[in-house]
Parts: C-alpha cells; sequence; structure tokens
C-alpha cells in the first residue's frame, strides 16, 4: 500500500501565506501525477493544482498565480505554495498520488492523504 501524510495546515490571514507538504511511503514502485484537491463545507472536492514527473503542472483557475506545487521525485515528495489567500481557499486539502505498488507494478491507483485544513479569516 502507499500512504500519504500532509503537514502544514493552519490559520492565516487574508493575503497570508501557507505551505503545505505531502509525503509517500510504502510499497512504492512507481509514481506518476501527484497533487492536490481541496474540499470546502458544503462542496465538493475540486482540483487545486497537478504535477507530472516532468514537472508539468495544471492549476485550478481560482489559484494561477498564487499557487505553486512542486515535486521531489527522488523523495516522492509534494508541495504547495499559497501566496495572497483568500477566504474562499478555506477548505481541507488533500495530497493525491496516482501510484503503482512493487505487489502490482502495472496497476497504478490514486491514493488520497488523510487532509490538512486550511483556514484563511481575520
Amino acid at each position: 500500500q502507499v500512504q500519504l501524510v500532509e503537514a502544514g495546515g493552519g490559520l492565516v490571514q487574508p493575503g497570508g501565506s501557507l505551505r503545505l507538504s505531502c509525503a509517500a511511503s510504502g510499497s512504492i514502485f512507481s509514481i506518476n501525477t501527484m497533487g492536490w484537491h481541496r474540499q470546502a463545507p458544503g462542496k465538493e472536492r475540486e482540483l487545486v493544482a497537478a504535477i507530472t514527473t516532468a514537472s508539468n503542472t495544471n492549476y485550478a483557475d481560482s489559484v494561477k498565480g498564487r499557487f505553486t506545487i512542486s515535486r521531489d521525485n527522488a523523495k516522492n515528495t509534494v508541495s504547495l505554495q499559497m501566496n495572497n489567500l483568500k477566504p474562499e481557499d478555506t477548505a481541507v486539502y488533500y495530497c493525491n498520488a496516482m501510484a503503482a505498488t512493487y505487489y502490482s507494478p502495472n496497476d497504478y491507483r490514486k491514493y488520497w492523504g488523510q487532509g490538512t485544513q486550511v483556514t484563511v479569516s481575520s
């Protein structure tokens, strides 16, 4: 199995910054795309940003220019730098990874972290 553990959430004032990090561990054979989703109360989970092994990135329109996703392939980590945070960014942020294990090296599945709360409020 693959485990994802997030860190870095918290309370920040509007206009502030936070950096989320996520580390993948377990019987990892390979990881393709990694990314972040978020879910606000009463809303569906939505994509925030994603990054491939070649560091090609994809962002939700609402965070373009404010958030930056990055990864370290050697360490199986992904980070999300969030700047100029807005109250509407308040949500639980989930790390995810499309990964295959040594037991099933051709079977890529999407794994999720437990989530970390980000609250933007004055």
